[in-house]
């Protein structure tokens, strides 16, 4: 994760194109496609971080300094709706929207796989990402700022830039889990390396 850009350099038209259309090939349950993306660049999004900005204390302040400079934002959205009626189409079988047929909500998980997609774009294309949220109690407003329909839920935003020098992240002293630690083999409990 980058969190400091270049400001002087734009990401060029095709390329930014080619970010956004390689994400739209995630999978999706149902081919269900229940996911929605905001590009903001130049002054859309300085009104991103007007917004975002407003009222916070210093050390979030500190934080978004290097993401600010960023020129280009990619707000990432989940429409539940999207998969709820697709399954009750005749192909998939089901008489009704009930949620508790899902396993999991994979209107979230199939929206993180379209950015997760997009972040490896950004990757081969040389650049720099971050994937992260808004403050909590500023998604509101953004979606009043922005026109965001109801039933679109935020699950984050990526800024996406040329590299500039940047500090790591101190969570990076956590270190990685290993596999023996996360991989259970045959029965939860049993671990092999």
């Amino acid at each position: 994760m980058v969190r400091n850009y270049d400001p002087d350099r734009p990401i060029p038209a095709e390329i930014r194109e080619r970010i956004l259309e390689n994400g739209l090939h995630a999978p999706s349950g149902g081919f269900s496609q229940g996911w929605a993306f905001l590009t903001l660049e130049g002054d859309d999004r300085d009104r991103y971080w007007a917004i975002t900005a407003e009222d916070v204390d210093e050390k979030y302040v500190e934080w978004i300094t290097g993401l600010r400079r960023a020129p280009l934002l990619i707000l990432a959205f989940a429409h539940k709706d999207a998969y709820l009626d697709r399954y009750t189409e005749p192909d998939k079988g089901w008489t009704d929207r009930d949620e508790s047929r899902w396993t999991a909500p994979y209107w979230y998980v199939d929206t993180g796989m379209a950015v997760l997609l997009m972040l490896q774009t950004v990757v081969d294309e040389g650049l720099g990402a971050c994937f992260f949220g808004p403050p909590a109690d500023k998604v509101g407003k953004l979606y009043q700022e922005f026109g965001v329909p109801a039933g679109f839920d935020l699950i984050g935003l990526m800024s996406v830039g040329y590299r500039a020098p940047d500090k790591r992240s101190p969570s990076l002293e956590r270190g990685r889990r290993s596999t023996a630690e996360v991989v259970h083999r045959g029965q939860w409990g049993h671990h092999e390396a």
